[in-house]
Formats: C-alpha cells, sequence, structure tokens
C-alpha cells in the first residue's frame, strides 16, 4: 500500500487531531471537532426523548383486564370504570451510565493524554485524516466543553436526586437537601438537554462554535485572554512549498 496513502492516518493516530502535541497554545483540527460532535449528538437525542417521556408521559400503567364496567354513568352520561392502577416508576441506570460516559467525552478532549483514552475523537481524528485541516485554538474549545459537562452534570443530578442530596449532605453535615423527593425542577434538565442539543448540532451542520463564541464575548470583556490565531494558525508547509517553487523557478 502506499505509504503517502497512510501517513495522514498515521498522523492522525500519534497527535489524534492536535497539530502539534509540543506547541504551546495547543491547536485543533476542527474538522475532527465536527465530526466527533455529529457522533455524540445521539446523547441528547436520547436525553431529550427520555426526559420528555419521563415529565409529560403518562405516570399509571393501567392493564385492560384490571378495567371493569360498573355498569353506571355520570352525570354526562359517560361509562364508569373500576380501574386497577399502577404507578409508573423509572430506571435511569441506562441513562446515568450514557451521560457519565458523556461527561467523560467533554473532559477528555480539554487535555491531551485525556484524549487518548476517547475513542469517538480517535475516531473522528481518522474520519477527518483526509480532509481538508481547520486548525483552531483550543482554549475556546474548553471552554464549550465546560458548558457542555455543566450541562451533563444537572442531568445527572435529576436523575438521581437521592445520590447528590446524600454527598451534599454528608459533606455539609447538614441535610440541606430533602432525600426522599425530586427537588430539581423539571423544566431545568429539559431547557438545558434541547439547549445542548442545538448547540450540538449548530457545530455538526453549521461549523458554529456557540462556546466559542461566549468565549469571544468574555475575551472581548477582558475577562479572559485569547490567543492570536491570526499569529499561530500559519501553514509553515505551504510557505516553505512556494519557496522551493520560487528557488526552481530562479534556478530553471
Amino acid at each position: 500500500m502506499n505509504e503517502s496513502f497512510l501517513t495522514p492516518y498515521l498522523n492522525a493516530i500519534r497527535n489524534l487531531w492536535f497539530r502539534d502535541l509540543k506547541e504551546r497554545p495547543l491547536w485543533i483540527n476542527d474538522t475532527a471537532v465536527r465530526i466527533r460532535a455529529g457522533i455524540l449528538l445521539f446523547i441528547p437525542i436520547y436525553m431529550a426523548f427520555t426526559l420528555w417521556d419521563a415529565i409529560y408521559g403518562s405516570h399509571w400503567i393501567v392493564d385492560g383486564n384490571t378495567a371493569v364496567d360498573t355498569l353506571d354513568t355520570d352525570w354526562d352520561g359517560n361509562i364508569i370504570y373500576s380501574v386497577q392502577a399502577i404507578r409508573r416508576t423509572y430506571d435511569y441506570t441506562v441513562q446515568t451510565w450514557l451521560l457519565l460516559y458523556g461527561l467523560f467525552e467533554m473532559i477528555a478532549g480539554m487535555h491531551p493524554w485525556l484524549s487518548r483514552l476517547s475513542p469517538t475523537i480517535l475516531i473522528a481524528s481518522l474520519l477527518a485524516a483526509n480532509k481538508p485541516k481547520v486548525w483552531k485554538p483550543l482554549v475556546p474549545k474548553r471552554f464549550a466543553w465546560t458548558l457542555g459537562a455543566f450541562f451533563i452534570s444537572v442531568c445527572l443530578v435529576f436523575f438521581n436526586p437521592e445520590v447528590f442530596a446524600h454527598w451534599v449532605n454528608d459533606l455539609t453535615g447538614h441535610k440541606l437537601l430533602p432525600t426522599t423527593r425530586q427537588y430539581l425542577p423539571y423544566w431545568i434538565p429539559l431547557t438545558l438537554v434541547w439547549v445542548c442539543l442545538g448547540f450540538m448540532w449548530m457545530e455538526t451542520v453549521l461549523g458554529f462554535c456557540v462556546g466559542c463564541q461566549i468565549h469571544k464575548l468574555l475575551v472581548w470583556l477582558k475577562v479572559l485572554e485569547e490567543p492570536c490565531e491570526a499569529c499561530n494558525n500559519i501553514d509553515w508547509e505551504e510557505i516553505a512549498r512556494r519557496k522551493r517553487e520560487r528557488e526552481a523557478q530562479q534556478q530553471g
């Protein structure tokens, strides 16, 4: 097999989506970032349907064999049935593990050595190996993934309120949170999961990173600092190629 064909894939395995692991600040291939966002898009989609069913779905299970006609009607002429119903309970084990994986993915992308443990980063880097590189600074992406990690953490608390309550109460030594009921308003995780879904869709389809734009706003407000993209995003290989062409033309 042609070695030049394998070179981009070998580089992707060695450096993943990073331009150079030794440079500071770090730069990553935005093409691979968009592919990875598309892979992880299934998590907020699944969570959105789960939350919608948990919040707005029926909380009662009625077996057809338990509905008995009383042979009576109400004042409006509706038939009255005697029903034995079971209140629906939810097991969020699958959702919890999926959210924990999503949280790991958000954190893994922030650090080069943790990125080695992420299967989606490796897959995205390989899929983008032969595509044009779009180098972007890692710092704004870290900020965007921090927002994603926060959204996921809120959903984890919603799915496991008693666990989080026990942690807080044991840590503080006071019963600050109830351990027998859901204390997190339903609209908070439902809103955040749809916001997260929208952010990831825009990243994947439009190449628009909302978190990066928020980071840019904070830079403009002098809250954060940002490296000079125009100064660092220089294609030295292209510059060297053009120099060789000029030298060849001069010698010819």
